[in-house]
């Protein structure tokens, strides 16, 4: 079964990530290297990787978002 999360930041050895509404601790050594927060992740089988398209269309979000505030 596929799981999502989002990672908001990063704190010593462990990614904080938004799952489900939660915030969970993921040790960064299980993580793909170079991954950043607002990365959105997919674990399937225990094994974590970038899902490239939902962190695009969540940052172009955040950048819409962004861009009308300082309209």
């Amino acid at each position: 079964m596929k799981q999502f999360f989002i990672i908001d930041r990063f704190e010593g050895v462990y990614a904080v990530c938004e799952h489900g509404g939660q915030m969970v601790e993921i040790p960064k050594a299980r993580l793909p290297r170079g991954v950043r927060a607002g990365d959105a992740l997919v674990c399937e089988d225990g094994v974590y990787r970038v899902d490239a398209q939902e962190t695009a269309r969540r940052r172009e979000q955040a950048q819409k978002l962004i861009d009308e505030l300082w309209k």
